[in-house]
Parts: C-alpha cells; sequence; structure tokens
C-alpha cells in the first residue's frame, strides 16, 4: 500500500495557474475556485474544476466514475480488483498508467491538473511522490480522509486508529471530490444512495455474540483486521465482534496459531486479483484454510462461514458499503443473526 525527465509543459504550465493556498472549510464552487479544503492537515484549493486529473488508487477512481467523471481522469493506477459492477463502460475510457503504483515520472506525462489518492503511503515517502512534490509544480492534491481521521500513518505497515473510523469519512470524500469538480449535486446524489443501502442492509439486524475475523491477504504472515478501520464499520453496524478488536494496528500481521486460539464464527476473506502476496484469491485462501492442520479444524472452516469481498470493500471506500451489505447477508444465510 515514487523523477527522470522533466515535467512536460502542461504541468510546469499549471504552476501559473493553481496554487495551494491557506482556505478554510469547504466551498461550493465560485468563479474564483472550484473547491478550498481542508484535507488531512493541509489547505487545498484548486482554481479550476479539474479536466485533465490522475487517481493513484481504485478507491478513489470509483468514486471518481461513480460521479461520471470518466472523461476528466487522465489516468488511474494501483488496483486490487475488478472494476465495480456498473462501471465497467466508465473505466474502459480511462488509460490504466500502472498496476501498482507507478513512477512521479509517469504520472507527469499524464499532465495532471489535480492528483488523488486513497493513501497516505501513495503520496508520501517511498510512494509516487511527495504531496510536496506535486505542489512544487502547481498540481493541487488530495488523499481520503479515511486514510487521516484518527490514524497514525508514521510507523511502519497501515497504520495505526486511535479513534473508530465512521462511514461518514468515506461520504464526506465523496462530497470532497464531488465540489473539487463541480458536481456537488452528483456527490449529494451518491451519498443519498450509499445510505440508503446502509439502512436497508442493516435493518433489523442484529448478530450479537457473532464474532468475524477479516483477511485481507498473505497465507505466511497474514493481514487481518484490527478495531478500527472499514471492517470495524462492518462489524459495528451489524452488532457483531472483530476477532481482534483488541488492536488498533489496521492490518496486523498475525500468526495463524493466534487466529486459530480466537475461533471466529464467520470468516470474511478477502478475494483480490492482483499477484503481490501470496493466497490473493479466495479459492487460495480457502484452499489453505482447509488443509493447514492449525486451520482446518476452526468452527468457521469446518462449517464453511466464508463471506467473500474484494479486496476495495475491505479497505474505506464506497464498496465498504457492499462489503455490510454481504456480511448482513451472509450471516442470515448462516442463520447467526437474530
Amino acid at each position: 500500500m515514487p523523477l527522470a525527465r522533466p515535467a512536460r509543459a502542461a504541468v510546469l504550465l499549471a504552476a501559473c495557474s493553481l496554487l495551494m493556498t491557506g482556505c478554510g472549510g469547504s466551498k461550493a464552487p465560485t468563479a474564483e475556485a472550484a473547491a478550498a479544503l481542508d484535507n488531512c492537515g493541509r489547505k487545498v484549493r484548486v482554481d479550476k474544476a479539474p479536466r485533465h486529473a490522475v487517481s493513484l488508487n481504485q478507491g478513489t477512481t470509483e468514486i471518481l466514475l461513480s460521479l461520471g467523471l470518466a472523461d476528466r481522469i487522465a489516468g488511474t493506477a494501483t488496483w486490487t480488483d475488478p472494476v465495480m459492477k456498473g462501471l465497467e463502460k466508465a473505466n474502459a475510457k480511462v488509460p490504466r498508467i500502472a498496476e501498482n503504483n507507478p513512477s512521479f515520472e509517469r504520472v507527469l506525462d499524464s499532465d495532471p491538473d489535480f492528483v488523488a489518492a486513497s493513501f497516505v503511503s501513495t503520496l508520501g515517502k517511498g510512494g509516487v511522490a511527495t504531496r510536496d512534490q506535486f505542489e512544487k509544480l502547481g498540481v493541487p492534491t488530495y488523499v481520503s480522509p479515511s486514510d487521516c481521521a484518527g490514524k497514525d500513518n508514521s510507523g511502519g505497515g497501515d497504520g495505526e486508529r486511535d479513534e473508530a473510523l465512521g462511514i461518514e469519512a468515506v461520504y464526506g470524500e465523496v462530497r470532497d471530490l464531488a465540489t473539487v469538480f463541480g458536481v456537488k449535486d452528483r456527490g449529494d446524489k451518491l451519498v443519498a444512495s450509499l445510505q440508503q443501502r446502509m439502512k436497508k442492509a442493516t435493518r433489523g439486524i442484529d448478530a450479537s455474540g457473532v464474532s468475524l475475523l477479516y483477511w485481507f491477504a498473505n497465507s505466511e504472515s497474514p493481514y487481518m483486521a484490527g478495531c478500527c478501520g472499514a471492517p470495524g464499520i462492518m462489524t459495528r453496524a451489524l452488532g457483531a465482534k472483530n476477532a481482534f478488536d483488541d488492536t488498533h494496528e489496521e492490518w496486523p500481521q498475525v500468526n495463524w496459531e493466534t487466529v486459530a486460539d480466537r475461533n471466529p464464527d464467520v470468516l470474511v476473506i478477502g478475494d483480490l486479483t492482483r499477484d503481490s502476496e501470496t493466497a490473493e484469491s479466495a479459492a487460495k485462501k480457502i484452499a489453505f484454510l482447509e488443509s493447514n492442520p492449525v486451520t482446518k479444524n476452526m468452527d468457521a472452516v469446518k462449517h464453511k462461514r466464508y463471506v467473500l469481498l474484494s479486496g476495495q470493500a475491505m479497505n474505506p471506500t464506497i464498496r465498504t458499503v457492499e462489503g455490510v451489505e454481504k456480511v448482513a447477508a451472509g450471516l442470515r444465510a448462516f442463520g447467526l443473526v437474530k
């Protein structure tokens, strides 16, 4: 979760018209500014609604596509899954500049007038480039607030949360991006749709007493969800318990003996199509669980209580709502809810 040639002329020219200034609060588009936002501790000003944006993570890209902005995306990168259903045609119009992190130069080759990312690490040291590097060229940047609010990303791994993430942070990203691109009404409509889906998925469900374990990737040293990220949103929405709610790390690596000792009622499994860790697909994860002597006797494995989610649903994105829907449906099918 990284400069060789000089930036192209269009990027350099953008420095004359796009400035990062200290502006408080969020505003609807005006003649003077498309947006003035507080974003992850930075003041971001975008003087014109972007026409040539680069979106560096799948989750943010899917928001832009859902807002009908495919024609304003010059490039996208860093994908774990197929695009969300219903967005296939729009996504086909957007250049995929890299499957994982592109180089800074490759992003600049797309002549961006706005760069957005889902994760602090994407626009930090060791990522594509820092926000300062883009902003020195006059290119405004934006990072999903869900990766900043109540979260410390200064250590190793995927960060640690000192407070639980709420779904409102995801809605906030939708509203922010809709404001930046001058399509506020579309943002309000998308948020209303997501809120309605959440209500429908959780109506009448009580999963108290049910423990869930969320496995994102890696079979040798598996990444399991801590208390307070996107899986925490799902767990709390359903009234269930996360098997590792005693850790505030986003995705701690946990040994299988500890997992077996927790013996969760249901395994929520990431079904990823990328190829950067062991056991990315759900099929490989399940094959491992059912053959490994440490895990094969767990209750959830013996009773095949598996819920399969996309990687994006397990990150704080608009697909986290899809995660709530699928986990709720699974709990109902297993007869584990009141």
